[in-house]
């Protein structure tokens, strides 16, 4: 095997995701095609940098447009026909299901695709499910089923995931394979002294509801009542999905004094500044800013549901509590506040998870095996 394609969503992804991965298959002699719909220059000069060749397609990236769909496919399979790829690797929805469909009908002789979280459309909401999504979900289901039945291998995070794709009959159960989480570089993401005083939560996240993000700015308002000069950060962008918060509800808890949002930008700043990293997402894959919270030395408080359960050990490095259970989630901050010195201990117990499950140097060895195989 001599060349690879690699089909992203957004082409920012290809980089803070797969960047390390690139740069491997770079260094294993493979001529990288990294596909993606949304190049600036900038991206493209850093891919180059990684040596890998950026690549322009369409896509949408949210809503269902069939024939905008097709449309996509169909380029996408004259692309695929004029690199002649040995392998395409695609994550995120859309570029799964339409990427290895493409890759299917364009002859690529080996097709390997990433679910790096069930999505929208499988994540519980409390609420029930509207017909909307009953309708939204069957329809996806179908696509998965067409395209995972033509893929080599489908490569899970957790094994929660896997156990759903396979139950609801969407994967071929011996084409699975489970990776275990994306993998953060513990080199670039060094323990960072713990913040005791003054006390300061993050959250990271795109800016969904899924993420927990109402129950975060729920549970600060408890705390604030309680407790004087405790930080509140919430770090992540907007976004077009379903569950997007918009700008003026954000924005008016910023007014309110609830927490500070400097929006989409650098994280690793913030990281230091942060005593205890919170994450009380619906669902995950295997969240990467919680391994790079882990790798800096932050305990954890996160939610008992698929991918966010894999990155805590009750009670040694931080807390899982119930999804949507804004006291429990207000419980796990006070224990942090009235014991600041876990914050110590188990920020140091989260490192050593983060260099026994998620070195990104030993999980790229293993997704390599799965691509190459």
């Amino acid at each position: 095997m001599h060349t690879i394609a690699i089909i992203a969503h957004h082409a920012v992804s290809l980089l803070n995701f797969r960047g390390h991965l690139i740069r491997e298959l770079v260094g294993a002699g493979l001529q990288v095609y990294c596909l993606a719909p949304d190049y600036d220059p900038d991206t493209r000069r850093a891919l180059r940098s990684l040596g890998a060749e950026p690549v322009d397609y369409g896509l949408q990236r949210t809503g269902m447009n069939p024939l905008r769909d097709a449309r996509d496919v169909l380029g996408l399979i004259g692309t695929l026909r004029r690199l002649q790829p040995d392998v395409v690797f695609a994550f995120s929805t859309k570029p799964m299901v339409y990427g290895t469909l493409a890759a299917w009908l364009a002859r690529v002789p080996r097709r390997v695709a990433l679910v790096e979280g069930a999505g929208y459309v499988f994540t519980a909401s409390g609420e029930g499910l509207s017909w909307r999504r009953q309708a939204l979900r069957s329809m996806v289901e179908r696509l998965y089923r067409l395209a995972f039945g033509r893929a080599h291998r489908i490569i899970f995070l957790n094994p929660d995931d896997r156990d759903e794709f396979v139950r609801r009959r969407l994967v071929p159960t011996d084409r699975t394979a489970l990776l275990g989480g994306i993998g953060v570089d513990l080199d670039g993401w060094r323990v960072a002294p713990p913040v005791v005083a003054p006390i300061c939560f993050l959250l990271v996240a795109r800016l969904l509801r899924e993420k927990g993000i109402l129950e975060y700015v729920a549970a600060a308002r408890l705390i604030h009542k309680q407790y004087a000069g405790v930080r509140f950060v919430l770090l992540g962008g907007l976004d077009s999905n379903p569950g997007g918060l918009n700008r003026a509800e954000v924005q008016s808890w910023v007014d309110e004094g609830v927490l500070d949002w400097p929006g989409h930008v650098p994280v690793r700043p913030w990281m230091e500044q942060a005593s205890v990293f919170v994450l009380p997402s619906y669902r995950e894959g295997v969240p990467l800013s919680t391994q790079e919270a882990m790798a800096m030395g932050r305990p954890i408080i996160t939610t008992d549901v698929p991918g966010c359960r894999q990155t805590v050990e009750e009670g040694v490095n931080g807390y899982i509590v119930p999804p949507r259970n804004i006291d429990a989630l207000a419980a796990s901050m006070r224990r942090f506040i009235e014991s600041p010195e876990t914050i110590v201990t188990m920020g140091l117990a989260s490192r050593k998870i983060a260099e026994r499950d998620f070195d990104v140097r030993q999980i790229n060895k293993k997704l390599m095996s799965y691509l190459l195989e």
